[in-house]
């Protein structure tokens, strides 16, 4: 399976620690409640010391190791973490990705949580691993969409990054996407295209979502910078990059799998989007193997 390159020559995976420090520190809270680690402070001595091995339990990507790092760091600055398989690493079922050592009960109160981003990270990465394999030898790349987990957007998009996908646009904010409901408000999709460009700034792209050749004509006679081309069958998509003709990029969309992204991919668009990459893709387990010392 293969990842995002970790050659010093390529761009940086990893967030900003401020950025991944408020979602852990959140899910630590959560998960401390009002009285903190009850089990653990009554059954572990104070003095207890541990060490312990994060391992994988099946083959993978890695993402989410800033998070565990982050973890352990909140309980107790002095738990030592050592790396072995960073963000975007493939590895294979039984890899230890990372070790911990120090205070007994720090090592058990952030595990949890630490497991839990790595986890689910690292299945976003691997499931977008997965369909970056597929398209290989194509001119499509592979990217998220909106579709995260509530507060954890940045962290989802930095595992696709991982996973050797790119980001759509972050949010709401950062690009035009003018969508079906969209054309219906704004009564077509050449007044929604010349209402965006009046109203948005020269570094922002506007992109129209299309169901049609009819519309996607339309969409690139009003001079769009994308086009997505919503739940098109790989021979119409072969004909909708073909009248796009360099114009404009062209996005695939719509119930996009592993099975069948590389037909998709064939039809020569620039990108294939889907959604299932953060709200749906199988968490990778990984388990702490402890012991005291």
């Amino acid at each position: 399976m293969s990842a995002a390159p970790a050659s010093p020559d390529e761009p940086s995976i990893s967030l900003p620690a401020i950025l991944v420090e408020p979602v852990v520190r959140a899910a630590l809270i959560e998960d401390l409640g009002r009285a903190g680690d009850i089990t653990t402070a009554a059954v572990v001595p104070a003095a207890a010391r541990a060490s312990g091995a994060i391992a994988a339990r099946q083959a993978g990507v890695v993402a989410g190791i800033d998070c565990v790092l982050a973890a352990f760091r909140l309980i107790d600055p002095a738990v030592e973490v050592s790396v072995h398989h960073g963000d975007g690493s493939p590895i294979a079922a039984g890899t230890v990705v990372a070790t911990v050592a120090g205070s007994a009960r720090a090592v058990l109160t952030a595990e949890r949580v630490a497991l839990n981003f790595l986890c689910q990270l690292s299945g976003v990465a691997t499931a977008t691993a997965g369909l970056v394999d597929a398209v290989r030898g194509h001119r499509a790349r592979i990217t998220c969409t909106r579709k995260t987990t509530p507060g954890l957007r940045a962290l989802e998009k930095m595992a696709i990054r991982a996973g050797g996908g790119v980001s759509h646009r972050f949010g709401l904010d950062d690009g035009v996407l003018i969508k079906d409901n969209h054309i219906v408000a704004a009564g077509g999709i050449a007044v929604a295209v010349e209402r965006a460009r009046r109203a948005i700034g020269h570094m922002v792209k506007v992109e129209v979502e299309v169901d049609t050749l009819a519309e996607l004509e339309i969409a690139l006679s009003a001079g769009v910078d994308a086009v997505l081309l919503d739940n098109m069958r790989p021979a119409m998509l072969a004909e909708a990059v073909s009248m796009i003709g360099g114009r404009a990029i062209s996005e695939a969309s719509g119930r996009i799998t592993r099975e069948t992204v590389a037909a998709v991919a064939a039809a020569g668009v620039d990108v294939v989007s889907a959604g299932w990459l953060t709200h749906s893709a199988p968490a990778v387990d990984f388990g702490l193997d402890f012991k005291c010392v």
